[in-house]
């Protein structure tokens, strides 16, 4: 799958598009056994990858709502839906191969609630990032998007009995692909959220991972200190951010969770370190790959702690 690449985040090259799609079929297997059922539900977190147009319905540059986008998407005749790709999303590419026999709609698309207990809803938006604090443009950060699916589930227990909701979300699936445009601006000359200085490439991952993992699994570190002393921000999210509900507690019990691709090969990147043609940047690179392992190491942690059935 060829991906159509525009402003920043979404100079994907085609190598990245086919690494993300072997690994999110590669997690899939890992993370939940083979046994398990699987409802049509899937619930979509993250950015451009995975966006299904919810940019479309936001005052922002990064929307993917003309052509060449969508040229090859069947199911909307070839016009463009807000995917920031030619065809189908590595989500769409993941539902379809599951058995998935219609797309989650994007959460702000105005039909959105009728649909959402059949295939789920996509909350991911272009340009998005774990950390809140990006560019200033409009986007719907992760933690926004876990706000969205908080107001989706009490729709749905509206509707459903308390046991039969819980069993449609065990059963559902949780696709999270972030992370890159974190890292994108990490690269860039200037990042306004860092202050005088980035932090170290080690302290970054490891403040990226951790973002994620209270995204999926206990509240979020607030944004305006993700860059402070990590023990002061645990003790600020615990005063501040009681009310943020983790994935894990609201019922969610099968994930997919994305690594980030080779960023360093990206055409902004080599741009940024004046790479010679047909070469990548081994420093960006090195920064992605710190991230993944950890990011790694972070998904088996939690499938330890949380089991099969937690």
């Amino acid at each position: 799958m060829s991906q159509v690449c525009s402003v920043h985040e979404h100079k994907m090259a085609l190598s990245r598009a086919l690494h993300c799609s072997s690994l999110l079929i590669a997690a899939l297997l890992l993370i939940f056994p083979s046994s398990a059922a699987l409802s049509h539900a899937i619930f979509i977190f993250g950015d451009s990858l995975v966006d299904a147009g919810n940019n479309d319905y936001l005052v922002t540059l990064s929307k993917a709502n003309a052509p060449p986008y969508g040229v090859d998407f069947a199911f909307s005749g070839g016009k463009p839906t807000g995917r920031f790709t030619n065809g189908m999303t590595i989500a769409d590419i993941l539902g379809e191969a599951l058995g998935q026999r219609s797309f989650p709609p994007p959460y702000l698309a105005p039909n959105s609630s009728a649909a959402m207990t059949n295939s789920g809803i996509n909350y991911a938006s272009g340009s998005s990032g774990i950390f809140d604090l990006m560019r200033p443009i409009g986007r719907v950060p992760l933690g926004q998007q876990i706000s969205y699916f908080e107001k989706t589930r009490a729709q749905i227990l509206e509707n459903m009995e308390e046991e039969a909701a819980s069993d449609f979300f065990k059963t559902a699936l949780f696709i999270v692909a972030a992370g890159s445009n974190d890292i994108l601006e990490y690269l860039s000359p200037s990042v306004p959220f860092f202050g005088r200085e980035k932090p170290d490439p080690s302290y970054f991952q490891d403040v990226l991972v951790s973002n994620l993992t209270f995204y999926l699994k206990v509240p979020p570190i607030s944004p305006y200190c993700s860059f402070v002393s990590l023990a002061l921000c645990l003790q600020l999210t615990s005063i501040f951010f009681p009310s943020i509900k983790r994935l894990n507690e609201l019922g969610a019990r099968k994930f997919v969770v994305s690594d980030v691709g080779p960023l360093g090969c990206i055409p902004y990147v080599r741009a940024l370190e004046f790479m010679p043609t047909g070469e990548c940047s081994a420093s960006a690179n090195r920064v992605t790959e710190g991230y993944n392992k950890k990011l790694k190491r972070m998904v088996e942690k939690m499938n330890q702690e949380m089991g099969p059935e937690s």
